[in-house]
């Protein structure tokens, strides 16, 4: 099974950005959809982004539309969520996925792995 490393969490002032980054462990899933999840305590996790195989298809939540941008670096193997005008909101755990496509991430239907998850704290 592949493995997902998130990094890049930690803690920023309202207002601010973090760059998330999600490295693969092997480069085949450069071939396939990737994307970011989020759950903050008592909350369930909820889907914040995903890029296809294409850097260009990307899907984003409405609530993070205009703020959070979502790339990837095949020669890198790694996925990225730059995250702007953080607010106190944003504040949950992120995790890192891959699967087949935007769709089958988005809605969870084909979700082959997740990564540990990564603390993203943003204080008022």
């Amino acid at each position: 099974q592949v493995q997902l490393v998130e990094s890049g969490g930690g803690l920023v002032q309202a207002g601010g950005s973090l760059r998330l980054s999600c490295a693969a462990s092997e480069r085949t899933f450069s071939r396939y959809a990737r994307g970011w999840f989020r759950q903050a305590p008592g909350k369930e996790r909820e889907f914040v982004a995903a890029i296809g195989w294409s850097a260009g298809d990307t899907y984003s939540a409405d609530s993070v539309k205009g703020r959070f941008t979502i790339s990837r670096d095949d020669a890198k193997n790694t996925v990225y969520l730059q995250m702007n005008s953080l607010k106190p909101e944003d504040t949950a755990v992120y995790y890192c996925a891959a699967g087949l496509s935007i769709a089958t991430i988005r809605t969870r239907a084909g979700i082959w792995s997740w990564g540990q998850g990564t603390q993203v704290t943003v204080s008022s």
